[in-house]
């Protein structure tokens, strides 16, 4: 039954590969996708239920027991992820059929995209280090060729900062990899948990530990942000979702399991290091959410906004604080792919990417304006929707450590973000028209969908928390213990 573990990772890789041959055959490629992609969803549905009865899957390929081969771990924390990855990628790809256009689908988009999502989930499933490493690796590479399809100058130009950050990023994982074998000589997870645990956090496995830090904030955009607003504004729509939906969830990712697992000793110092840097993150990305006029820069901004806010999670290490997070995570691949759609929609419409240009929108799209809406509350964290359980989950966490002016940030963040964004609903779908009936491009019901699935999705996920509210709880408890985590990797097999 373990071997289930692997497939998250490999189907796509495997379906990627084909279609490489069969680059001609658009509506093929289509549905093979898709079809991957729905198998993957139920999949990743299947380990979460074992998980709540079987407990952590761990899968040891070649029979090579840890630490000395390579392994696969599937926690609740990691399979939620996966899951949300799936169901997320499948409206993004949905979206990409009506909107990427033949001459992209025949540049290897489909394959790239699920070479992309391999990557994704390979890093949540992975349980060691270097794996890590090449499982983010995998999903680097797929995202430099999808940042730069179909060649246009600002992606081009984009692309080479992204490319250059990603690549000096990689290059002090790899040295921070090396550090910490030369100093514990291991890399498994579990293993690597376990000798610090017996040696004790010494001063140079916290300086190993900022090294990582750095790392993970450059992929996650925690502080280290100013890659990331140009990066997913060029790409088109479909990609930019995507990207903004997944990319910095892996690195949050990392920074959740190594910042539990590994460094935890020395909170004082690392954890505070994280509270600041999620602190000044949130100013930085409120500040950028105001100050531009383009859509596009204001829905990146707010994903640099929410890395800070759910990070402060992890700085309080508190077990609500961590519930919410956690939840927050899920809420927001969701959320933030429906925004990326949405803003990408408008500027199809009306030709333009500066709010000042678009108005009245809603007398021509009335179904694209109330999605906007919803998408706007939701993030803001109005119930019933998906992101209110976690706001308040992580500020009951907050007040439970005393982390008062973390709390006050956080919130007042949720503020602007509502903000910004009424901005561009009221800017954009309001007052006169500028969109005569002989120039209204209609919407066809194949963008609408996805959209609209994904506003399915973010009521869903907000009534059904309770539901949800088990795999969460379990999530977390394995956060904030690590010798679960140990002994389902080392000792139970």
């Amino acid at each position: 039954m373990n071997n289930i573990i692997v497939f998250p990772m490999v189907l796509p890789l495997i379906t990627g590969v084909l279609l490489i041959f069969f680059t001609p055959y658009i509506k093929l490629q289509r549905g093979i996708t898709l079809l991957s992609l729905i198998i993957n969803a139920i999949i990743s549905f299947i380990m979460l239920q074992t998980i709540q009865t079987e407990g952590i899957l761990t899968l040891h390929f070649g029979g090579w027991l840890p630490p000395f081969g390579i392994s696969f771990v599937a926690d609740s924390f990691a399979t939620l992820l996966v899951l949300t990855t799936n169901i997320v990628s499948i409206f993004c790809v949905m979206y990409a059929f009506y909107t990427i256009g033949k001459e992209r689908e025949k540049l290897y988009f489909y394959p790239f995209v699920l070479f992309l999502i391999a990557g994704v989930n390979g890093s949540f499933l992975t349980g060691d280090l270097f794996n890590l490493f090449v499982t983010f690796e995998v999903m680097l590479l797929a995202s430099y060729a999808l940042i730069t399809l179909g060649g246009t100058k600002a992606q081009l130009r984009e692309s080479i900062k992204y490319i250059t950050i990603n690549v000096i990023s990689s290059s002090l994982f790899l040295i921070a990899i090396a550090y910490l074998y030369g100093a514990l000589g291991t890399l498994n997870l579990a293993h690597l948990s376990e000798r610090i645990d017996e040696v004790g956090q010494t001063p140079i496995i916290t300086v190993i530990s900022f090294v990582f830090l750095i790392v993970f904030s450059l992929k996650s955009g925690l502080l280290l942000y100013q890659w990331l607003p140009g990066s997913y504004s060029k790409p088109p729509t479909a990609i930019a979702a995507l990207f903004g939906a997944l990319l910095t969830k892996v690195g949050i990712y990392a920074l959740f399991r190594t910042f539990t697992l590994l460094f935890y000793h020395e909170q004082q110092i690392t954890h505070t290091i994280i509270g600041i840097m999620a602190a000044l993150t949130l100013i930085g990305g409120c500040i950028g959410a105001l100050a531009y006029t383009n859509i596009r820069q204001i829905v990146s901004y707010n994903v640099v906004i929410t890395v800070g806010f759910i990070l402060v999670g992890l700085a309080v290490m508190h077990t609500s604080a961590i519930e919410g997070a956690v939840f927050y995570i899920m809420h927001d691949m969701i959320v933030k792919a429906l925004l990326f759609l949405l803003a990408g929609s408008m500027i199809y419409l009306t030709k333009s990417e500066r709010m000042d240009e678009m108005s009245g929108l809603i007398r021509n799209y009335p179904a694209l304006g109330w999605m906007f809406f919803i998408a706007v509350l939701s993030v803001t964290g109005i119930p019933p929707l998906s992101g209110f359980l976690g706001k308040v989950l992580l500020g009951q966490g907050a007040i439970a450590t005393g982390s008062y002016v973390l709390l006050g940030l956080s919130f007042a963040s949720g503020f602007i973000v509502l903000y910004s964004l009424l901005r561009i609903f009221m800017s954009c779908f309001w007052g006169e028209t500028i969109i005569s009936e002989e120039e209204e491009i209609p919407l066809r019901k194949g963008v609408l969908l996805p959209m609209s699935l994904l506003v399915c999705c973010t009521f869903l996920l907000g009534l059904g928390s309770e539901a949800v509210a088990v795999y969460i709880v379990d999530a977390a408890e394995t956060l904030m213990n690590p010798s679960i985590y140990i002994d389902a990797v080392l000792y139970n097999h």
